[in-house]
């Protein structure tokens, strides 16, 4: 075998150092930069990517704290028209409350009136009947016709007679 040669051998190292020296500057010269470049290239855009990213992150946390600090603002802003809505609503109960105790109190006052206006027309229908009654008497004790002026005298005493006995 001619590779085991010691003279052969030899030579051969020697071609394959001198190839893979020649490969190593062939490398070295034109594909370690190409590749040294886009590897800096990716290495740059990785480290865009990243910075690009970390942007982006702190501009979503500004956002979410100001979209925090508007629907705290907004919670409190439906908060106090819910207020000023009860509050309101409470003010309008209280007003129809008030409104209702004053109509209460008028029908009250108008059936008080009409119940003492009722009370005096039923007294003077009484009386009116009583001395009707009492003039009917009269005539049929005294059997005959009394005159206007004796009727007038007998119907004011007895009527006389009714108030005293009904303010008793």
């Amino acid at each position: 075998m001619p590779q085991f040669d010691s003279t052969f051998f030899s030579s051969l190292i020697f071609w394959e150092l001198l190839s893979f020296g020649t490969l190593m500057f062939l490398l070295y010269k034109y594909a370690f930069p190409f590749i040294l470049g886009e590897l800096e290239a990716r290495e740059k855009k990785i480290k865009d990517s990243l910075d690009q990213a970390e942007h982006h992150r702190s501009e979503a946390e500004r956002r979410l704290k100001e979209y925090e600090a508007k629907l705290s603002a907004v919670a409190k802003e439906a908060e106090g028209i819910l207020a000023a809505a009860k509050e309101r609503a409470q003010r309008l109960l209280d007003e129809n409350e008030q409104r209702l105790t004053v109509e209460a109190e008028r029908i009250k006052g108008d059936a008080t009136r009409e119940i003492e206006h009722e009370r005096r027309k039923a007294v003077q229908d009484i009386r009116n009947q009583t001395t009707e009654l009492a003039l009917m008497v009269a005539e049929k004790v005294v059997q005959r016709s009394l005159t206007e002026a004796d009727q007038r005298k007998f119907a004011d005493d007895a009527l006389e007679a009714l108030s005293k006995s009904y303010q008793r």
